[in-house]
């Protein structure tokens, strides 16, 4: 027994040192392995060639395609009083024999048309020869036709074509292409060199660039910025919330912690409070220079040499719609996803994982999943998906006796593996791995090519093996490191192939899962455009910290607004312990996401902190099964419209200024306002929308505007709406075992004589509406469609 204890003990300490070293973090700006290329130099440097947008040079009005007319431009200097100015300057063609090259290039451009509110537009910087493909960012690979939604008319300065939606002007010379909202608001435009002729800042309108070193071209699709323009998405971005005048880089980045510019979970994709969104259809690096350098203008630089942008008309609910159409909405995860997930890093051992499972029943914790992180293998961190022998005797019949005590089992894994691997030489002799230009591989470890169907062949059977077993969920953990130079077996580079391989990644788990198993789950940290279609979704390794918790929330929300439904975070932080104070405040902030989990350096386990604690985190955990047929309806509804559970102010109420401002709040579904404590007291600030809301623990009123809020005894601030109807659930120690056949239904009533929720039950595929309305001092249910299956007892609040 002693003997045994000292090497669990062992093991314990060479993970935190093990840790430790991984999660080192990378140093910026500092030219090392996998630090995300800044191509916005390229834009810069003296040695290249500008060639600027100028005109429509020919343009067919029918198929929508034409050809733009560019100039040849150098950066020359000029000294004023001690002051060194630079500025474009038209330049000569350089090229030998000057018959063979064009000076002023004539390139291809088109527009199409997808829907009546999304727009697509295409420039190129030269000839493709290349093969056209499907698109992996988009569903089935290609983006619809919908020109017969829109109405092409000739005008003075161009072309006009017209939807009920909005409408789109091409003028010849100078040539731009200007977006217009239904009432005739211009919302943005591409920007000529005429129209910054009145700054002495030197700015490049809508060109390419040709680089000196090896004469390949890239895009920068320049557009204008209005004055009080708000920017908002960029993928699961950790700095301010509104991007405008920030510089963002979009490449897949192990962040190493959410309070920096790099992302695990870059998305290509933004919205406009001014009333439209962009996706910038790419994969190479991208660089967006939101009026950080001058602020009327947007300027996205492209690694790729051509322009294809995805542009979307309407208010957040309509954009995110429109672009979750185009490159696909979450499915719906099955109901034990959305319990509470509870692990650390890590647990070694079958013993270990029993006995969390009988302290989570026994301290009436309720729980759906366990996770057994990174010490489930024979050797720590060596991922080879086998039970370590030694510390799992029968792992099949522990996964079963969990699952019948109502516990999914999720196991941690990775795409990398080291030379010593056990599975490493079979991964180089059957050529499963990224190369480098030599045939060998790039870095020490192998990583999976999952551009090669023998690769995602190999893979998902051994993660099929694993879901035979009866694992629940796989951890689908890094992602973010392919190699930039490497050569893949599709015969592109990593320059074309990094940002998509976590996409790539999350769908081979996610197909096989739901093919063993009929659920669409994975546990995600890495993504990039298209990855919401394979939920689920974490934000990375946190510091235990305030900051880092506030870093969190915002990260969350610009994920939310690029597309994700579903997200979830380390509750409490992960880095080190986290301190009993933080983890209170965390824990109903995690309680009120999508899906929640407990993870990080330990202990995590809510028994190991104060008695008080304890009674804490019970009670949150218990708010958040109470509130399971809130969050499934709400989770159903926002999976089939694009929207985030985690949901930023202004998706609801995007005609109130207030909300295009707050970053430290949230509304949870469409009806719950969340305000967290990101500091030590039980009051804070918090921003309301127009109209009444009721405090859930209180019962409380407020009007719109902004209050300083007392928590209630769990230490969150929570408002419903007027006029909603939480439908809550009978405590239950696991999903499996709720009582769905008796419902409550939670009135919040003030001034309101009407109520409504959506209501998704299990084995039902129907989302219903539920409306009651107000007789004398009661409110009855209009309808119950679930007659059969459904019982509801209705309560008020006011």
């Amino acid at each position: 027994m002693k003997n045994k204890l000292n090497k669990q003990i062992l093991l314990t300490l060479l993970t935190i040192v093990g840790f430790i070293s991984v999660a080192s973090a990378q140093l910026q700006n500092t030219n090392v392995l996998n630090e995300p290329p800044d191509i916005s130099k390229d834009f810069e440097d003296f040695r290249n060639t500008y060639y600027l947008a100028d005109e429509l040079a020919s343009f067919n009005p029918e198929t929508g395609e034409g050809t733009i007319k560019y100039l040849r431009h150098n950066f020359a200097t000029r000294q004023a009083f001690d002051n060194m100015l630079s500025r474009l300057v038209p330049a000569p063609a350089n090229e030998f024999p000057t018959t063979e090259y064009a000076d002023s290039p004539e390139l291809p451009f088109s527009i199409e048309f997808i829907s009546d509110r999304t727009i697509r537009i295409k420039t190129s910087s030269g000839p493709q020869f290349k093969k056209q493909e499907a698109s992996l960012m988009l569903v089935n690979g290609v983006a619809k036709d919908a020109r017969n939604l829109w109405k092409y008319s000739k005008i003075t300065e161009g072309h006009k074509y017209t939807s009920s939606k909005g409408s789109v002007v091409i003028t010849e010379k100078p040539w731009h292409v200007s977006i217009y909202n239904a009432q005739g608001k211009l919302l943005t435009s591409t920007l000529h060199l005429d129209d910054v002729k009145s700054t002495y800042t030197p700015v490049t309108p809508f060109s390419f660039v040709r680089r000196a070193d090896d004469y390949s071209r890239s895009m920068d699709a320049v557009f204008s910025m209005s004055p009080e323009e708000k920017i908002f998405g960029c993928g699961e971005s950790f700095t301010q919330f509104n991007k405008r005048g920030q510089k963002v880089i979009l490449w897949t980045d192990d962040a190493n912690g959410v309070q920096n510019e790099t992302m695990y979970k870059p998305i290509p994709f933004y919205m406009s409070s001014r009333g439209y969104g962009v996706f910038m259809h790419h994969s190479t690096p991208i660089t967006v220079d939101f009026g950080k350098y001058f602020n009327g203008a947007n300027s996205m630089m492209i690694g790729d040499d051509e322009a294809d942008l995805f542009v979307f008309i309407g208010e957040p609910k309509d954009i995110l719609d429109e672009y979750t159409d185009l490159t696909g909405k979450a499915e719906m995860p099955p109901l034990w996803s959305f319990g509470f997930w509870m692990s650390r890093i890590t647990y070694f051992s079958e013993t270990e994982g029993r006995e969390i499972a009988k302290n989570l029943r026994k301290h009436k914790i309720p729980s759906d999943v366990i996770h057994f992180d990174t010490g489930w293998f024979e050797t720590d961190w060596r991922c080879n998906y086998e039970f370590s022998k030694n510390r799992f005797n029968d792992p099949i019949d522990m996964i079963a006796d969990m699952k019948e005590d109502g516990f999914n089992v999720c196991l941690w894994q990775l795409p990398y593996f080291t030379p010593r691997n056990t599975l490493f030489n079979e991964i180089i002799e059957k050529g499963l791995a990224v190369k480098d230009r030599k045939g060998n591989i790039p870095y020490e470890d192998a990583t999976l090519d999952f551009t090669n169907p023998e690769t995602v062949t190999w893979y998902q059977n051994k993660i099929a093996s694993l879901l035979k077993q009866g694992v629940g969920v796989i951890k689908v953990d890094f992602g973010e490191a392919a190699p930039a130079t490497g050569i893949f077996s599709n015969g592109k580079t990593g320059f074309y192939e990094h940002n998509l391989y976590p996409l790539r990644y999350n769908k081979a788990v996610s197909e096989i899962t739901k093919e063993v198993t009929g659920n669409s789950i994975i546990w995600a940290r890495s993504a990039w455009a298209g990855s919401q279609r394979y939920p689920l979704h974490w934000g990375g390794d946190a510091a235990t910290t305030n900051t880092a918790m506030a870093a969190t929330l915002r990260g969350g929300l610009s994920f939310g607004l690029s597309g994700f439904t579903f997200w979830s975070h380390d509750v409490g932080g992960f880095v080190t312990k986290s301190p009993e104070d933080l983890y209170r405040r965390w824990t109903p902030f995690g309680m009120l996401t999508s899906h929640v989990r407990s993870h990080g350096e330990p202990p995590t386990e809510p028994w190991e902190y104060s008695k008080e604690f304890l009674v804490d985190f019970r009670n949150a955990d218990n708010l958040r099964y109470q509130l399971m047929p809130y969050i499934y309806g709400q989770a159903k509804h926002s999976s089939e419209n694009g929207l985030p559970m985690l949901r930023a102010m202004f998706v609801e109420f995007p005609n109130d200024p207030g909300s295009w401002l707050v970053d430290d709040q949230y509304l949870f579904g469409s009806d719950i306002l969340v305000a967290p404590l990101f500091e030590n007291g039980a009051e804070r600030n918090v921003y309301l929308p127009k109209g009444k809301w009721i405090d859930y623990q209180t019962d409380k009123v407020y009007e719109g505007g902004w209050h300083s809020i007392k928590a209630g005894d769990i230490p969150i601030i929570m408002l419903v709406k007027d006029g909603t109807i939480l439908p809550h659930i009978k405590l239950a120690q696991s999903t499996k075992d709720m009582d769905w056949s008796s419902l409550e239904l939670k009135v919040f009533a003030a001034d309101a004589t009407t109520a409504s929720c959506k209501l998704y039950i299990p084995n039902d595929s129907n989302l219903y509406n539920l409306e009651v309305v107000k007789k004398g001092d009661t409110f009855e249910l209009v309808k119950n469609p679930l007659e059969s299956k459904t019982k509801f007892k209705i309560s008020t609040i006011k």
